[in-house]
């Protein structure tokens, strides 16, 4: 009997670990994508479809990922905003842009290091500058509109981050209709 008992009580404890790591599957815009695992999905924010907190490299502070869907031809070009992206660093590298396709979606990406002026509020003003930051980002081209990836945090923590980000987009395909 307490052989059973113990047994039942280990396979309930791995179908609860089983479910904690389960992927969380998030959508915008007519698209659909899996969170990883090692974000933890934040409160909402107003202008965002969805915030991730990503963990912190050693020694580093964590990162974040906000994702952004403002509608059918609303936001501005992809173009517009990458060169945004861009100039919200100071002393930066040069921009890595690609064009990639994933799930039969166009994909485009951008990566730089610099000072981060972390830019926020109604007028997008720097909220105080973040040297040594990384930016990897991506944007996008959904079946209802453009929808923005933007990952920012120390350079430490968003290299660390970078296969969890590249797993999310090879994860990127259409959502079903309801």
């Amino acid at each position: 009997m307490r052989r059973s008992r113990t047994k039942a009580t280990g396979l309930f404890l791995l179908a609860a670990a089983a479910a904690a790591l389960a992927a969380t599957e998030q959508s915008a815009g007519g698209l659909r994508w899996t969170v990883p695992t090692a974000w933890t999905v934040q409160p909402a924010r107003p202008m965002r479809a969805a915030t991730y907190a990503i963990p912190a490299a050693p020694g580093a502070e964590a990162g974040e990922c906000g994702v952004f869907f403002f509608g059918k031809g609303q936001g501005g070009t992809v173009s517009e905003n990458l060169d945004r992206w861009t100039a919200q660093f100071e002393n930066a590298t040069a921009p890595s842009r690609g064009v990639q396709d994933h799930g039969g979606l166009r994909v485009h990406t951008i990566a730089l290091s610099g000072t981060y002026l972390a830019p926020g509020g109604p007028m997008m003003q720097s909220q105080g500058k973040k040297p040594n930051w990384r930016l990897s980002g991506a944007i996008v081209e959904a079946p209802d509109g453009l929808v923005f990836f933007k990952c920012v945090g120390p350079i430490s923590t968003i290299e660390k981050a970078q296969k969890d980000f590249e797993r999310l987009l090879a994860s990127l395909s259409k959502a079903q209709s309801a």
